[in-house]
């Protein structure tokens, strides 16, 4: 038991990886559709090139979605959409008038006419006035109940919503249901000019006051008591455009069992096509319901397990950096799961394309995070896969292929924001083009073009820039460098590069040099030449603390080591490591950089201090630990990379000659050291790559401290 505990312990990461394989593999088949697969590929245009075939069974032709559109297209133009009258709301805007019209014609009465004067034996004009009243409320609310008979619906394109040709809706009062015009029904703003033409055209000559009158219907405003009483009815409108179209046959014929259907050799036109993709859909359905499903999914887990490991087994031979960590192989993983499942539901869902499915959002963010290669190797591994139940295969992987080389190759520059738009234009530019090909290959002319799939084509360049906010959020999530925040990063106005600039400035310099040396490196063995100089930039802000004590930082004549003990100034350099990296998290530096920190001294030693206190104390050579840095070790090339340039670069400022020759030896003696130290043991770096970085230094340093020519001498005479 112990021994397996400890086994478990010592193999971690390697047994978390596995699990993480497995876990992507039940997943995606999970995903997968259950029924079999076709066994023949065939396009329309190209050549039959299996074997003659004969209908197995009797099987229906069905029609292609355009048949099958236009057929319920013809149907529902003889649709009618219908609407629901509600009759409360004509009792409620009656009431309503009602109540205003006597507060109303009580105030007309109070300021027109004098009451004591009317009422002092004037009986006749009370009635009069009475009599008025009445018929004028009657003249009005006869204007409102004319409208709310035949119906006030709240837009005008409440008529069209439902592709209404005939121009006729149902209207439904209670139980009973009656026809009538769109014409014959208000909407708010013709029901506004109804009342305002036939306000204007009341006769004001059975009143006595005709201007008094027409001041009060101004003031009654009967727009006020205008409102929608007729609404669009969708469920039984619904429930009638159903019962209309289930009527509606989805095969047009039928293929006899035996029947010839193709032969080999034999071009695929557009009627054994949809012969052909009917046979597909009749033997898919059969060997669903027939098939052995232990073994479909049996066959479905063996192909993903093979696909899937083929990518474990490319991380594990030539992206060691990357099989290293148990949070890339997270992520990379978790980036095939999405899509596998996003493209399945896509797929699944009738009313959306295939051509929709952006699918070189993955390339893309690959590319960001790593590089080219593995962002090509991953997306083939992701096409494999969708290809196994996505409709057309051969065409689907091809399309979406070039675009994802595209969309690779684009990408040169990450670093600039709007590269991922040029991306997406070149996304769509590639869908485009080779849609317009297979058209003519399948169709032999463009009238059969679905112009339609162009703006499924648009649709997928537009999900392409996504990218942009996915970046930032797998950079958040997953604590990776975008090239983006490399440049902000290595941006010397960042406040603690100026810091550092103000506080040490031979620091800074140091630094600037160091970046340079190791990003010309990376340029010429490979790496990342962004993280390398952002590393360089920040591998030595730890001395600004106390950053008199470092000769680059020291004025001529003056050495504060003088005044202390080796051990005293030992224990002083080898804190500029960890003083850095307090100063790197406190600034929440990424991780990547701050491992540069950690790791660009490495476990090697203070050789000045600790070969000086050797001599002095021959006896005490156990106590090189207090002058050997803490560590680690570079794990990385960038890092191996660093670690050479910064000893390289920091021991040429101390040379008196700036020989070719002794520059060469200067190279040459520090990285040999290095490596007897057996630093570079845990950087997968090569031999090959060491030696290609000395000829690199070498030349750099020479250019860099090559000789001036001498200026004569100014005459004053």
């Amino acid at each position: 038991m112990k021994n397996i505990i400890s086994y478990l312990r010592a193999n971690t990461k390697g047994i978390l990886r596995i699990l993480y394989l497995i876990a992507t593999i039940i997943i995606i088949v999970y995903l997968f559709p259950r029924e079999g697969k076709f066994r023949y590929e065939f396009q329309r245009g190209k050549p039959w090139l299996h074997e003659d075939l004969y209908a197995p069974y009797d099987f229906p032709v069905y029609k292609t979605m355009e048949e099958l559109q236009a057929e319920k297209d013809s149907i529902l133009k003889d649709f009618k959409p219908y609407f629901k009258l509600d009759t409360n709301v004509v009792i409620n805007e009656i009431e309503k008038l009602r109540k205003n019209f006597d507060e109303k014609w009580e105030n007309f009465i109070r300021k027109h006419y004098d009451p004591k004067q009317e009422s002092a034996g004037n009986t006749w004009k009370e009635k009069m006035i009475l009599r008025e009243k009445e018929q004028l409320y009657r003249i009005t609310s006869g204007m409102l109940l004319n409208l709310y008979n035949h119906g006030i619906v709240e837009v005008a394109d409440a008529f069209t919503r439902d592709s209404n040709p005939s121009s006729t809706i149902v209207i439904l009062r209670g139980n009973i249901a009656e026809q009538t015009d769109t014409t014959s029904v208000f909407t708010l703003k013709t029901a506004y000019e109804y009342l305002k033409k036939h306000t204007n055209g009341i006769p004001l000559t059975m009143f006595r006051d005709q201007g008094n009158v027409r001041e009060f219907l101004t003031e009654l405003n009967l727009n006020d008591y205008v409102e929608p009483n007729l609404f669009y009815d969708r469920e039984a409108s619904q429930k009638v455009k159903e019962s209309m179209i289930s009527g509606l046959s989805l095969t047009r014929g039928m293929v006899q069992r035996g029947e010839r259907i193709i032969s080999r050799g034999e071009i695929v036109n557009a009627h054994t096509y949809q012969i052909l993709e009917s046979l597909k859909i009749e033997y898919e359905k059969r060997l669903g319901a027939s098939a052995n499903h232990l073994l479909v999914l049996l066959g479905q887990f063996l192909l993903v397990t093979v696909i899937l490991l083929m990518l474990f087994l490319f991380l594990m031979y030539f992206r060691t950096y990357i099989f290293a960590h148990s949070k890339d192989m997270l992520f990379i993983f978790f980036l095939l799961i999405i899509f596998v499942g996003l493209s399945r539901w896509i797929i699944s869902n009738p009313t959306l394309s295939y051509y929709l499915i952006p699918l070189a959002i993955v390339p893309i963010i690959i590319r960001t995070f790593y590089d080219a290669r593995l962002a090509l190797f991953i997306y083939m591994i992701l096409l494999m896969i969708v290809g196994f139940f996505a409709p057309n295969s051969f065409e689907f992987v091809f399309m979406n292929f070039i675009a994802g080389i595209i969309a690779i190759i684009s990408l040169t520059n990450i670093y600039r924001r709007n590269k991922f738009i040029m991306s997406a234009v070149m996304v769509f530019i590639s869908y485009s083009i080779v849609y317009l090909g297979y058209t003519m290959i399948q169709e032999g002319s463009l009238e059969n073009m679905h112009w339609m799939n162009y703006i499924w084509f648009s649709g997928n360049a537009f999900l392409v820039l996504l990218s942009f906010p996915l970046v930032y959020i797998f950079e958040k999530t997953f604590g990776f460098l975008s090239d983006a925040t490399l440049v902000e990063l290595a941006d010397t106005n960042q406040p603690l590069l100026r810091e550092l600039a103000e506080k040490a400035p031979g620091t800074f310099q140091h630094s600037l040099q160091v970046a340079n040396l190791a990003e010309e490196a990376v340029r010429i063995i490979g790496g990342n030449q962004l993280l390398i100089r952002a590393g360089a930039l920040y591998h030595d802000i730890g001395k600004m603390i106390n950053h008199v004590y470092f000769t680059e930082n020291q004025r001529e004549g003056m050495n504060l080591h003088e005044e202390l003990s080796f051990k005293e100034s030992a224990a002083i350099i080898i804190g500029h490591v960890t003083k850095g990296v307090e100063i790197a998290r406190k600034h929440n530096l990424p991780k990547q950089i701050t491992d540069f920190i950690r790791t660009h001294h490495g476990t090697t030693k203070v050789q000045y201090f600790y070969r000086n206190y050797i001599h002095k104390y021959p006896d005490k050579s156990s106590e090189v630990v207090d002058f050997t840095y803490p560590g680690p070790k570079p794990f990385t090339r960038e890092m191996a990379i660093l670690m050479m340039a910064d000893s390289v670069e920091a021991a040429s400022r101390s040379l008196k000659d700036y020989s070719e020759d002794i520059l060469g030896k200067l190279v040459e003696d520090i990285i040999d050291y290095q490596l007897r130290e057996g630093q570079f043991n845990e950087a997968p770096i090569t031999f090959r790559d060491i030696s290609k970085i000395k000829e690199i230094f070498k030349n750099r340093l020479t250019n860099i401290y090559h000789a001036r020519i001498e200026y004569p001498k100014f005459n004053e005479e």
